[in-house]
Formats: structure tokens, sequence, C-alpha cells
């Protein structure tokens, strides 16, 4: 047997609605944005009671309803099992690539909300930006779109300086991330 072929990873799928939906390999850009999100997530939750969860880990939030989030945390332990998350985590982050757009800022936007996650980044890796989203009187309410917004997205150099660059976690009220963090080694 060819060693190469010896391991293969299971194709990654999730259910939105009923429908499985394939998940495409992420890009080095989204795998590092990702991976860099959960280190801090990770590195700040040590010592409290809340969880990280980086990608790979299914969270079922209703029968028809299961999805594979870039990175999460979660509060509740009971809704913590060996096969994912069942429940709504505390904040959930998708990062963006063209495969997953349309349902992370549609559909799974909806989704998050319907089922009570409290806070909900969608993360553009080319933009290096982020739409953060909480959870009000059951409805999502934008909180604020942060960006470091590269030379080509004809950003103004006065919008690029007003914008902000640092985003808070609300679950912590001393939880802020350097975007520089989030979108470090970028290609």
């Amino acid at each position: 047997m060819n060693g190469s072929l010896a391991y293969q990873e299971e194709p990654r799928e999730e259910l939105l609605n009923g429908k499985i939906v394939m998940m495409s390999s992420p890009s080095v850009n989204h795998n590092r944005v990702a991976g860099n999100i959960y280190h801090i997530f990770r590195n700040y939750l040590k010592t409290k009671s809340c969880e990280a969860f980086s990608d790979g880990v299914d969270v079922y939030l209703t029968e028809d309803d299961r999805v594979i989030p870039d990175a999460m945390i979660v509060c509740n332990k009971d809704i913590i099992k060996p096969d994912g998350i069942h429940g709504a985590p505390d904040l959930i982050v998708e990062v963006l690539s063209p495969s997953t757009a349309k349902n992370d800022k549609g559909y799974k936007k909806d989704l998050y909300e319907e089922a009570g996650v409290k806070e909900y980044w969608i993360v553009d890796p080319n933009m290096r930006s982020i739409e953060a989203y909480l959870l009000s009187n059951g409805k999502y309410i934008l909180d604020g779109f942060y960006g470091l917004f590269p030379n080509a997205f004809g950003i103004t150099e006065k919008e690029r300086e007003e914008s902000k660059k640092e985003i808070p976690v609300s679950l912590y009220s001393d939880f802020n991330i350097s975007l520089e963090e989030i979108f470090y080694n970028l290609f």
C-alpha cells in the first residue's frame, strides 16, 4: 500500500437545514486565522471556566443542523460530550472562504441567532476584518466592524487609521484581542 494513501482524512461535512453540505479544505490563510484565534482564546481561558475549541468539533444545534465552526468558546460544560457540543456555544467564529461565505453570512448567522449563541464573529481573511454580532433580545445586533484592510481594498488612509484595531470578547470585560495577532503571518 502506498504510504501516502495509508491515512486519508474523512471528508468534512455539515448538516444545514437537513441537507448535507460538503466542506472544502481550508486555505493556508484561513487555517492560520482560525488557528490564531483558537490559540488566543485557549491561552486566555486557561484559568477561566469557559473552554475554547478549534475547527473539527461538531456542534449539534437542532435535529437538522450540525455545524463545524472554525473556533468557539463554550462556558456550559454540560453541553460538552465525547462526540461534540450539544447546544449553543457562547461564541462562534466562522472564517470566510469563497465556498462558505453565503452560508456563514446567511443561514448559519440566522441559525446561531435562533439557537442563542451570544456572540458571532464573521472573519474575512482577505479584508483582514471581523464583523462581531451580539445577541440582544433574541436578535443579532452588529456590535462592531474591525479591520486592518490591506492597501488593495480601496480603503483610504484615514479610514484605515480610524478603524478599530482591537476586538473585545463580550464574555469577559478584560478580554480584548489585537487584530495584528488574529491576522498574523498571512500572505
